[in-house]
C-alpha cells in the first residue's frame, strides 16, 4: 500500500510538472512571437503526442469560422457549419449523443469565449487513458481548456496586430492622398481692386469628392467652378481628381476654341468614360470678364449658387443635368448676366446646406443668405470663417454628414 501511494504521488507530481512545463513552453513561444504555424505545432504535439488525443478539430473565428487545426478525422469534417452545430455551447460539454452525425465521433467540446463572444471551439475524441502520466479524461479538461485559451488568444492577438498594421498603413496612405488632394485646390486666391475670392472646405473622410477652382485666363478673364461627386471617400476622390485634371487641361489650353457648351459636353463624355454611369458629378462653371462685367454660367445639377448685391438674391439655376448621368445631355442652357458693382457670388456643395443639427433640422440655403446679408461688409475669408463657425455651432455634437465646400467671390 505505501508503494502504491508513493507511485500515485509520483504520478501526480509528474503530471503537474508536465502541465506546468507545457504551459511554460507555450507561453515562451507566444512571448517570442513565434508564427501561428509554430504555435499550432507545439499545441498539436502536446495534445497528440503527450496526452494521446487521436482526434481533434479546432475552429476559430477571424472574419469567419475556419478550421485552424485538425487531425485524425476526414477532411470533410473541417467544413461543418460551426454556427449551427456548436453555436450556443458556452462551457465544456461531453458529447454523449447527438442528432448531428458530423460530431458524434468526438467526446468533448471545449469553447473559448471572450466577453460572451465565442472565439474558438475545440472538439476532441479518443483520449488514451492508459498512459501513466495522464489522469481520467475529465480531470484533464481544465488544463486543455487553459492551453487552448492561451493558443487561441495568442493567434487572435496576432490577427488583430496584423489588422492594426494594415489599418495604420491604409491610414498613412490616405493621409498622403489627402495631402496630394489638397494640392488640387487653388492657393493664392486674388484679393485686389477687381475681386476678393476665398474658399474653405471640410472632408467627411480624409479624402473626399468636393472640388472648387478659380482659374485665371488672363488679366480680365476668369473661370470659377465648384463640383461634387456622388458618394464619399477614396472612389469619389479618384473620380474628382480625374475630373479636375480634364477640366484644367481643357480650360487652360483650349479655352479660346471651346465654348462653355462644348466644355460641359466634353466633360460629360469624359465622366461617362471613367465612371461608366456608376457615379455622377454635379458641377457649376462660370466665366467672368472683368472689363465687360459679363458672367456666363452653366449649372449641371449643382446646388444653386447665390449672386447678390446684399439685397436682391438670384439663384443661378440654368444649365443641365449632372455630368455622367446620360451619354448625351438631354438639354443644355447657358445664362448670361451683367454683374453690378460690389456683388457677391457664393458657391457651395450640398454638405453645407444639408448639414443637420441634433434635432435633424437642415442648415438650408436661407440661413446662408441671411448670414451674407447681415455680414455683407466682411472680407470673403472672414465671411467663410463665420459660415463654418455657424455650421459648427449649428450641428452641435453631430458630425459633418458630407464633404463641405464654400467658394465666395466679391466682385467690385
Amino acid at each position: 500500500m505505501p508503494n502504491t501511494r508513493v507511485n500515485r504521488l509520483i504520478d501526480k507530481i509528474k503530471l503537474k510538472e508536465f502541465k506546468l512545463n507545457s504551459l511554460l513552453e507555450v507561453t515562451k513561444a507566444v512571448n517570442n512571437n513565434l508564427s501561428t504555424d509554430k504555435l499550432l505545432n507545439i499545441y498539436e504535439y502536446i495534445l497528440r503526442e503527450q496526452l494521446g488525443i487521436t482526434k481533434l478539430l479546432l475552429f476559430d473565428f477571424g472574419n469567419d469560422w475556419r478550421c485552424l487545426l485538425g487531425y485524425g478525422v476526414s477532411k470533410d469534417l473541417r467544413e461543418i457549419d460551426v454556427e449551427r452545430t456548436l453555436g450556443g455551447i458556452n462551457e465544456i460539454t461531453v458529447i454523449e449523443s447527438t442528432s448531428d452525425s458530423s460530431i458524434h465521433m468526438f467526446d468533448i467540446v471545449i469553447p473559448v469565449y471572450h466577453k460572451e463572444v465565442p472565439l474558438a471551439y475545440l472538439l476532441i475524441g479518443d483520449l488514451d487513458e492508459n498512459e501513466v502520466r495522464i489522469s481520467p479524461t475529465i480531470r484533464h479538461m481544465p488544463f486543455i481548456q487553459t492551453l487552448t485559451n492561451i493558443i487561441v488568444v495568442a493567434i487572435e492577438n496576432k490577427r488583430l496586430a496584423k489588422e492594426s498594421i494594415a489599418q495604420e498603413r491604409v491610414k498613412r496612405e490616405l493621409e498622403v492622398a489627402a495631402e496630394i488632394q489638397s494640392l488640387l485646390f487653388p492657393t493664392n486666391l486674388p484679393s485686389n481692386e477687381k475681386m476678393d475670392v476665398a474658399a474653405e472646405h471640410v472632408s467627411k473622410q480624409l479624402v473626399g469628392g468636393d472640388y472648387y477652382d478659380f482659374i485665371r485666363l488672363n488679366e480680365d478673364e476668369y473661370v470659377i467652378c465648384i463640383a461634387d461627386v456622388s458618394g464619399k471617400g477614396i472612389s469619389a476622390a479618384l473620380v474628382m481628381s480625374n475630373f479636375q485634371a480634364n477640366l484644367k487641361a481643357i480650360v487652360r489650353y483650349n479655352y479660346t476654341r471651346f465654348t462653355m457648351v462644348e466644355l460641359v459636353k466634353e466633360l460629360n463624355s469624359r465622366v461617362m468614360e471613367v465612371t461608366k454611369g456608376e457615379k455622377f458629378i454635379t458641377f457649376f462653371v462660370a466665366y467672368y470678364n472683368c472689363s465687360t462685367r459679363v458672367l456666363k454660367y452653366i449649372n449641371a445639377g449643382h446646388n444653386y449658387p447665390i449672386l447678390t448685391d446684399g439685397k436682391m438674391v438670384k439663384h443661378l439655376d440654368k444649365g443641365t443635368t449632372g455630368l455622367g448621368m446620360f451619354d448625351e445631355l438631354p438639354f443644355l442652357d447657358v445664362e448670361e448676366l451683367r454683374v453690378d458693382e460690389n456683388s457677391t457670388l457664393i458657391c457651395f456643395t450640398d454638405g453645407l446646406v444639408e448639414l443637420e443639427n441634433e434635432t435633424k433640422d437642415p442648415f438650408e440655403t436661407e440661413r446662408l443668405v441671411n448670414l451674407l446679408r447681415e455680414n455683407y461688409d466682411l472680407k470673403m475669408v472672414d465671411f467663410n470663417r463665420l459660415v463654418f463657425s455657424n455650421l459648427d455651432e449649428f450641428k452641435g455634437g453631430k458630425d459633418y454628414l458630407d464633404d463641405t465646400a464654400l467658394l465666395s467671390c466679391r466682385i467690385f
